[in-house]
């Protein structure tokens, strides 16, 4: 629970950051929904919007890092307070980033939309994202919370992910061996997936920087961190 501090003024320059991370985490997430559906619907323009929104997770980052030093420097804070400031700057930078993935998303719908690949792929990409979604959603809510029970699941759930985007990788591997014409759209279309993977291992970072505001210590470093595509085959299948 956060602490109430004598000089009140404290109290609002702190939630002044948590407020500004719960504005990027909307943000971010809205990002990688449209840039998302921008591949799947051909969409260029939401693709154009989702590049230029970027700029708003930028601007955001750096006003948490300059209001960070700020209060740091006038406040001198120890312990959980410091905490505190330190871990709003981390989790603004993993959000900056997710929002960077959003806009690489984006910029391959261009790419993707002369060659349409099979509806199903779409829908898998969609899927993948929605999973990743609830999962920064979850650790995003965590951080409002402080609740360290739901930090466990985002952490434990990071192994699903990476599963889902293996699974993924083969089955677009696949449609470029049958036919040499969808190398293009399926690169692009992997290059899509591995930037939503890459939201979960944010969003496991942000829950790792949580448990550490809260309780002080960190969590092991043993989590798989790994996705599986590495032993895909040339046949597309896994390999031991």
């Amino acid at each position: 629970m956060p602490i109430n501090h004598t000089v009140r003024s404290f109290d609002e320059e702190l939630g002044y950051l948590e407020a500004k991370i719960a504005k990027m985490g909307t943000f971010a997430s809205e990002m990688i929904e449209e840039a998302v559906n921008a591949v799947v619907n051909n969409d260029l323009n939401l693709a154009k919007k989702v590049i230029s929104d970027d700029m708003f997770l930028d601007e955001t980052e750096r006003e948490i890092d300059e209001k960070s030093v700020a209060i740091i420097a006038k406040r001198q804070p120890m312990a959980v307070d410091l905490r505190e400031i330190i871990g709003a700057m981390r989790i603004a930078a993993d959000l900056e980033r997710v929002g960077d993935m959003g806009k690489n998303i984006a910029k391959r719908a261009a790419a993707i939309v002369e060659s349409r690949q099979p509806a199903s792929l779409y829908h898998g990409l969609q899927s993948f994202a929605t999973l990743t979604l609830n999962q920064l959603k979850e650790v995003l809510d965590a951080y409002a919370s402080r609740s360290l029970e739901r930090i466990d699941a985002v952490r434990n759930r990071d192994e699903e992910i990476d599963a889902m985007y293996t699974s993924l990788f083969r089955e677009l591997l696949t449609y470029m061996m049958e036919d040499p014409r969808n190398i293009t759209a399926c690169t692009h279309l992997l290059f899509c997936a591995k930037n939503i993977e890459r939201i979960g291992d944010h969003a496991t970072n942000i829950a790792e920087t949580l448990h550490y505001i809260m309780t002080g210590t960190y969590l092991s470093t043993d989590r798989p961190r790994d996705d599986m595509t590495y032993k895909v085959g040339a046949d597309g299948k896994a390999t031991k």
